[in-house]
């Protein structure tokens, strides 16, 4: 038998085994009667046909004698009926010559709903690379060039009208060389096995052996749908809900709550019988379309008198709208998985998350399953949450944007104790419980239950909150919060409402900020960069790159060099009209990017050699127009030359009454960003366009700068002292939790303790540089890298640690993680040899809440019994961690001990004989280690506690045979250990009990 017999021989048991595994999970599934239609059918009499349906035909004698299914012309149905009647004869045909099972064709119907099929993993620039090769053409060829740089518009006129259309643009190459004119023979379900080869295929060898099969048996108009349906991007005008609703009449219905195209073909084959009410609803460990907030299109009266409001009833809630990916938990108990829990996680679009946030509790390679060990009520045995993944910086104490989810997770994943960034789950809602479907229940019963159900687990799993509110001021004041915080906007939501599986509804309506008339910065910017479109916007520029002009570049009149640092990209909010007026201004003066010689005279990108958010084509300054543009705030990046960037932002209109010499400087942006809290302050939000007239304030209150007062000097009476003598400091935010000052308090305090203030980090040597915000200036010295912020949280531990030891000399604390706002890789180090391995501090006193904190902390991690003593539980868990391999911790070392150190006198020797010298020091020394690390110290020899006594390196003998003497003249007392000084400072040094008999005295 030879290797080809023994290949086809494996694929035909393992495709036997497949078919048998499907018969038994679905034993009422339908077959068909006969082999699939050929794959050409596809586009001929469905994808082809409801494209044209989408204009009106022209009416002619032929189409009038072509008649709908209720005896209706063709020409005069509606484009919807038209695509109705062209899907209802296709199914038609399929049902009556192959049978009822119409999944092997909805799978290339509706490629992006199919989750049975992995992803392919190759986008149009991977395609492109394998047909330049499938077809041996010159990658530098016109042809080659075209097909690998297919958003720009081509130099022939059909591969111009392609461009941005990767697929048609295919489909232009692969006319000039097809290896067949006429249809090929590949059927639908040859297709199929061939896609499935194609998801499972992990070299490119592979993908490139496949395409190349597709190539000798397709025609180029087969290749350019199958192109689409590989990228997922149909575009034949029929939605799934149309496609869905001519199949069976509860296909949507089951698709909502399933998410799975094969259930919707084969559970429902059968259009004359319908699905039964008890699976309408939900199903544990089975991913749902989740309900989706609709749009904000109305004035805020409007939008609230929307949501069912009586007079009776007229709260409405009002819940920040989270940076995230929304997630669905579901978790049910097993006692079959490690930890008694079993869990999936999905997203929206039904991916499944599972192996990244952990399927238990003991999952190692959960990011977060295995902190929920105590995040479920008693009673809870299964349930589904509906909410957002969203990512928490514990360091900054600040969210992060949605790109760094996945890579917070990973680090979660490896780092099970300290992880900088980690995968946060906000709860809004509860569908399941205890095999019960909520989804009928009101928001109000539902978030009732969520209470009662969950226990928050700080800064991993938590209940995302809510206000009520029952007028428009309401949401104003919490829109004006989003804003100040950079956050997405907010979600308002009907407390009264059930949950609608995938459904955009008024029950929930999401608020931005940068859809109110008064919200957001505008800026103006000059356009520097373009980038192609693609779709409908194939073929030009769709989205511009813009920057802000370089001060000195426009210093003088005569300056000629035009320079800008790139600062946003933006692409919303063009109608064709401003598209328009853009080229007109602008034609003949584009010039195509070369990443080899990039024009850093004119414009200068992020990244260096890097090149971030390089444009396809580039553009000088003074040749190009200002765009104002708006956005719902300003955020950092470091994807742009300028370290911050504006979020969300929107096209307004084209300022051609302005130049590229009097748009926005770089200086006149740091300038504005200095001034920005103020005008916060001032402004007034008005959100109903304008309808709402501004209240004019009787007096105008005096434009001040924090920390600062024109009228008069913050006053301060906190301690002084001289512990910042001779340190300079740069102050630039106030002090947040758990000690609130505002910024001329810090700036008093330092100066009342002899530190220097100035108002740069460069104004002075060694600038101690403060923040707890991430202003523009903290993220400005944090892009830069090269030197490390501190919290306002050292300045008040070094003072207060003064105090505690009041009478001893100043002292600066090291600083240790808690104080460090952004450390550079070279203080890490430093920093992190200044607590211990529970992160208690060496060198400052902790406070009974940071103590309390750390206890808590230790008994979760190491499941301790919180119901017995500190003491006891804190010993059991330094007891563990030592078993595991952990290092002593310093202030544990003589724990349990007692120690007696007796006098020189005590040991036999003269008073007043004078010390060794250097000596004298270290019993005192030896005596305060002992305490720190834990041991009790007594001052007489009769106490019965005594575990140790410790004398000088060279005691006399007579001394110590007193002392033995003493001891054992008293029946009830042990006779302790006698060992030299040296048994503490050596064990210290070696942070472990040393064995005594080594230091016994002579």
């Amino acid at each position: 038998m030879d290797a080809g017999t023994r290949s086809h021989g494996k694929s035909y048991n393992q495709a036997s085994q497949n078919e048998s595994n499907l018969d038994e999970k679905y034993p009422n599934r339908p077959h068909n009667h006969s082999k699939t239609l050929p794959f050409h059918v596809l586009f001929e009499t469905l994808f082809n046909p409801l494209s044209d349906a989408k204009t009106k035909p022209t009416v002619s004698a032929a189409s009038r004698r072509k008649v709908g299914p209720q005896g209706q012309s063709n020409a005069n149905l509606s484009s919807f009926e038209r695509r109705r009647v062209v899907i209802e004869q296709f199914i038609a045909r399929w049902r009556k010559e192959v049978g009822d099972d119409i999944y092997p064709a909805f799978r290339l119907i509706l490629p992006d709903k199919d989750r049975d099929r992995a992803m392919y993993g190759i986008k149009e620039k991977t395609i492109g690379k394998m047909l330049v090769k499938v077809m041996k053409i010159d990658k530098n060829s016109e042809d080659g060039f075209n097909l690998l740089n297919w958003k720009l518009p081509g130099q022939t006129d059909s591969s111009r009208f392609s461009g941005g259309d990767f697929a048609r643009r295919c489909y232009d190459i692969l006319s000039k060389r097809p290896m067949r004119t006429e249809v090929g023979g590949m059927l639908i379900e040859d297709v199929n096995e061939k896609l499935d080869q194609l998801s499972n295929a992990s070299k490119e060898e592979q993908q490139l052996s496949i395409l190349t099969e597709f190539y000798r048996k397709m025609n180029p108009e087969e290749l350019l749908w199958l192109i689409r349906i590989i990228l997922r991007q149909m575009k034949v005008g029929a939605t799934e809900r149309t496609l869905f609703d001519v199949w069976h009449p509860d296909a949507e219905t089951l698709y909502s709550i399933s998410s799975s195209l094969r259930r919707v073909c084969w559970e429902l084959h059968d259009p004359n019988i319908r699905l039964e009410a008890e699976n309408k609803g939900i199903s544990l460990m089975q991913c749902f379309q989740p309900q989706l907030a609709q749009f904000q299109r109305d004035s805020m009266d409007r939008m609230i008198s929307r949501m069912g409001v009586t007079e009776q009833d007229p709260v409405f809630w009002i819940e920040e709208k989270l940076d995230g990916e929304r997630m669905q938990l579901h978790m049910e108990s097993d006692d079959s998985v490690p930890g008694g829990k079993k869990f999936c996680f999905w997203s929206r679009k039904a991916k499944d998350y599972t192996y990244l946030y952990g399927n238990g509790l003991e999952d190692p390679n959960g990011a977060l399953t295995r902190h929920l060990k105590d995040a479920f009520a008693d009673g809870v045995k299964s349930l589904i949450l509906d909410g957002e993944m969203i990512v928490w910086n514990s360091e900054q104490e600040a969210f992060e944007p949605f790109g760094t989810l996945k890579g917070a997770a990973i680090e979660a994943q490896s780092n099970y104790f300290v992880s900088k960034r980690q995968p946060l789950f906000r709860i809004f809602d509860i569908l399941y419980l205890n095999g019960h479907d909520l989804t009928r229940y009101t928001l109000r019963d539902r978030r009732n239950a969520l209470q009662k159900s969950i226990h928050p687990v700080y800064r991993w799993f938590e209940i995302h909150p809510y206000e009520e509110a029952t007028d428009k001021e309401q949401v104003e004041a919490s829109l004006r919060k989003v804003v100040e915080e950079a956050s997405e906007g907010l979600v308002l939501k009907n407390p009264r409402s059930p949950y609608r599986l995938n459904e955009r509804h008024d029950d929930w309506m999401k608020v931005k900020p940068e859809y109110m008339t008064e919200f957001g910065e505008s800026l103006d910017v000059i356009v520097i960069g373009g980038y192609y479109g693609s779709g409908h916007r194939g073929g030009a520029l769709a989205s511009f790159l813009c920057g802000l002009r370089v001060d000195d570049a426009a210093s003088s009149p005569e300056a000629k060099a035009s320079k800008c640092y790139s600062f946003c990209k933006v692409g919303g909010g063009f109608t064709a009209a401003d598209y328009a007026n853009i080229r007109h201004h602008t034609d003949g003066k584009w010039m195509d990017w070369n990443p080899k010689k990039p024009p850093t005279a004119y414009i200068e990108l992020a990244g260096g050699d890097a090149q971030h958010e390089r444009p396809d084509q580039w553009i000088k300054p003074e040749d190009s127009v200002v765009l104002c543009v708006k956005a719902s705030s300003i955020s950092p990046s470091d994807q742009f030359r300028v370290p911050l960037t504006l979020r969300f932002p929107r096209f307004r209109r084209l300022r051609m009454d302005k130049d590229w010499k009097s748009a926005l400087s770089v200086q006149e942006f740091v300038d504005m960003q200095k001034n920005v809290e103020q005008e916060k302050k001032q402004k007034e939000f008005n959100v109903e366009n304008f309808r709402k007239k501004r209240v004019k304030r009787a007096t105008k209150k005096p434009l001040t700068i924090a920390g600062y007062s024109a009228d008069a000097e913050v006053k301060y009476d906190g301690p002084s002292g001289h512990v910042f003598d001779g340190l300079n400091f740069f102050i630039m935010t106030d002090s947040g939790a758990p000690f609130k000052k505002s910024k001329a308090e810090l700036e008093q305090l330092v100066k009342s303790n002899g530190g220097k203030l100035y108002q740069t980090n460069n104004a002075a040597p060694n600038t101690i540089c403060i923040a707890d915000r991430r202003t523009v200036k903290a993220a400005s010295l944090q892009k830069k890298g090269d030197m490390s912020i501190v919290r306002p949280i050292w300045i008040l531990d070094c003072v207060r640690q003064n105090e505690i030891d009041a009478g001893l000399p100043d002292m600066l604390l090291p600083l240790e993680p808690r104080h460090m706002f952004f450390t550079t890789p070279e203080k890490e180090a430093e920093v992190a040899t200044s607590i211990d391995q529970f992160d208690d501090s060496y060198a400052r006193d902790v406070t009974k809440e940071e103590l309390s904190a750390l206890l808590e902390k230790m008994c979760k991690d190491n499941k301790v019994d919180s119901s017995r003593a500190p003491e006891a539980r804190l010993r059991d868990v330094v007891q563990e961690k030592v078993d595991a391999g952990w290092e002593l911790p310093c202030g544990w070392l003589f724990q349990n001990l007692t120690l007696f150190f007796p006098t020189r006198t005590e040991q036999g020797v003269d008073s007043e004989e004078p010390e060794p010298a250097g000596q004298g020091y270290r019993l005192p020394l030896a005596r305060n280690k002992a305490r720190f690390a834990g041991a009790s110290v007594v001052d007489t020899a009769t106490d019965s506690s005594i575990t140790h006594v410790v004398v000088d390196s060279d005691p006399p003998s007579s001394a110590i045979r007193s002392l033995r003497k003493t001891w054992s003249a008293q029946a009830s007392q042990k006779i302790p250990h006698i060992v030299t000084v040296e048994w503490i400072e050596e064990s210290w040094k070696q942070r472990t009990l040393l064995d005594e008999e080594r230091f016994h005295p002579a």
